[in-house]
């Protein structure tokens, strides 16, 4: 989606940027004007991205290694990214893993890696970011990417549904805090999404009973996000604190 080049002049980090949702959100921001850092642990790709996302149109591309999880990491990735452009506008905390099991058999040390990337990694970056803007006197735009695992459950996910439970929450404790800073926290919630890291998932006899329970009888693309990221990354939603937004065909509406 491109609405004009809606992020000229912005400088936009998205963690997780090596696959999926993160590289698809860093080529909408490249394509729409924005200086975009991409940062992930698997750099590699993140140069290999960096190339195409120039020439989508991107006037900066910045390469950061970044573990979300670790705080030395976060702060050396938020000191480079202070040291080689313009302040950052906004943050997409994208990173995000996921184990599957059930609860008496996942061994603590997946939930422990879900918790420290989706939660822990999303505090770090909120909170390191945050502290630069308010001493350079200015404000700023978060979007985290919760899901609707957040609001709902299921067998065998609860420890990815409780992670991003507690992203939805965060989103508005962090809004609450730090409006008075000009700092606006928002949150998009997705539905079930095709992706390169979901694919195989659904090609099964389980995936396709899941399809059939949305509304819409059908997956999310990765692009019918754009409209929601847009939204909250920019002046338009200038009014818009502690919101989350739902993109999920209606799964979230559908009986029980």
């Amino acid at each position: 989606m491109n609405l004009g080049a809606m992020l000229s002049g912005q400088r936009i980090l998205i963690t997780g940027a090596s696959s999926g949702l993160g590289s698809h959100f860093a080529r909408l921001a490249a394509r729409n004007g924005a200086q975009v850092v991409i940062g992930a642990r698997r750099t590699s790709r993140l140069e290999a991205l960096a190339v195409e996302l120039e020439a989508l149109g991107a006037v900066q591309v910045t390469v950061i290694e970044l573990d979300v999880a670790s705080q030395t990491s976060v702060e050396q990735a938020v000191a480079t990214i202070a040291a080689t452009g313009k302040p950052l506008d906004v943050v997409v905390n994208n990173a995000g893993i996921g184990h599957e099991g059930m609860a008496l058999k996942q061994p603590i040390s997946e939930f422990d890696d879900i918790i420290a990337t989706n939660l822990r990694g999303v505090w770090l970056v909120s909170t390191e970011v945050a502290r630069q803007w308010k001493a350079l006197g200015q404000g700023g735009v978060i979007v985290n990417i919760a899901s609707i695992q957040g609001e709902r459950v299921m067998p065998g996910v609860a420890a990815y549904s409780a992670s991003k439970a507690a992203v939805v929450h965060l989103t508005k404790g962090l809004a609450l805090e730090w409006a008075r800073h000009g700092i606006r926290v928002n949150a998009i919630a997705p539905g079930y999404i095709s992706t390169e890291m979901t694919e195989a998932a659904w090609d099964t006899p389980q995936g396709a009973a899941l399809i059939k329970r949305i509304p819409l009888q059908r997956l999310g693309t990765p692009d019918e996000l754009d409209g929601a990221l847009l939204l909250l990354a920019t002046p338009a939603s200038s009014w818009m604190t502690g919101s989350i937004i739902t993109v999920d065909g209606g799964h979230l509406v559908s009986g029980l």
